[in-house]
């Protein structure tokens, strides 16, 4: 029951003190100024209590933000597949205000953080992108979900009320015929045996660079043409359909295949101990680009190319987003441009049967 006990300083302000004690609860107390506002704390805290609703001040209390982060990354985290990513996010997490109790970690002091984190330099000596800064947002957004899911740690997330800051548009880089005929040629011309194959599967399939160099034999059909990628970004399976030049390559290469590895593109080292290692792609891939003279082209960008020629010849929004393994249209919303001709196709062929 709830106990109202009204103060009077010795400057003559009033105050109230309410105390809460419910029988297998801890005492909960909080003064106000105002009788009326005592009152409704009291009514909405027992309530809250009696529901098993009410951990501010027991849970929430009890526990800081470095114990929430360190079970999660002991219970939650090692089953995730951004793993090594979110370990080192959330470690920044924890550094800065991982001593706070959770009662006390408020929206503003998330915010201040946010801002902090917008401003930091990277060891790329470059400030840390709104992207970057959003993801360091939702690792430790889906922290607090499962603090208050799953745990009763907290009745609600204080991130709900941080405002993310507004990434750029998605990156747009694709190669033109020139530059696409001058990488291949080099890539062709490589010591690397594996570069060109990589690249060609890059470009004619979208697949992403750890998507590639994880292919193994197991998941490659070279009668159906195609290869079942049972990891990706999104954690669903998905086929992926080789053709034409890029297929030849493939049944090329089966010929060739190393014994003591699955791997279509395992290392050079042919220790026991590392059958399964693919084969490091920066050196040779960077050699390469800078012969055939690319300015600001990545690796990704192959991903980009596929996407992009997609769309030139026709393909829709919603069939390039198949393609590359994306559950919603919004990330393919960035080639929208590249397919305006055969939107006016469509719309045209439309017009023309309704009104001749």
């Amino acid at each position: 029951m709830a106990n109202i006990e009204k103060r009077i300083s010795n400057d003559g302000k009033t105050s109230y003190r309410v105390k809460i004690r419910l029988k297998g609860h801890p005492g909960q107390s909080a003064t106000f100024e105002r009788l009326t506002d005592a009152k409704k704390w009291a009514q909405h805290t027992e309530s809250a209590i009696r529901e098993g609703r009410h951990f501010k001040t027991t849970e929430a209390k009890r526990h800081t933000l470095a114990d929430l982060i360190d079970r999660y990354c002991r219970d939650v985290l090692p089953a995730k597949k951004s793993a090594k990513d979110q370990t080192q996010q959330l470690t920044w997490w924890k550094s800065e205000i991982g001593s706070y109790a959770l009662a006390d970690v408020t929206p503003s002091l998330l915010a201040e953080c946010r801002d902090k984190l917008g401003r930091e330099i990277t060891v790329r000596n470059k400030p840390r992108s709104p992207a970057s800064v959003v993801r360091y947002i939702a690792a430790l957004s889906h922290v607090f979900t499962i603090a208050v899911k799953e745990w009763g740690w907290l009745e609600d997330s204080p991130m709900r009320k941080v405002t993310k800051p507004k990434e750029s548009r998605g990156r747009v880089r694709f190669l033109s015929d020139d530059e696409r005929i001058r990488l291949l040629k080099i890539c062709k011309e490589s010591s690397n045996p594996y570069l060109y194959v990589v690249v060609v599967l890059a470009l004619s399939t979208g697949m992403r660079q750890g998507e590639i160099m994880g292919l193994t034999w197991d998941v490659i059909d070279l009668n159906q043409g195609r290869a079942i990628l049972h990891e990706t970004k999104n954690g669903e399976r998905r086929a992926v359909a080789i053709t034409g030049h890029a297929l030849e390559l493939i049944k090329e290469l089966s010929k060739v295949r190393r014994i003591d590895s699955n791997l279509l593109f395992p290392s050079k080292e042919n220790a026991p101990q590392k059958p399964q290692k693919p084969m490091d792609l920066r050196s040779p891939w960077e050699t390469a680009v800078k012969k055939a003279e690319l300015q600001d082209f990545k690796f990704h960008d192959l991903r980009h190319s596929a996407a992009s020629y997609l769309a030139m010849n026709g393909a829709s929004l919603a069939e390039i987003a198949e393609v590359l393994g994306h559950k919603t249209l919004q990330m393919v919303k960035r080639y929208a441009h590249l397919s305006e001709g055969h939107t006016a196709r469509v719309v045209a062929s439309m017009n023309n049967k309704i009104f001749g």
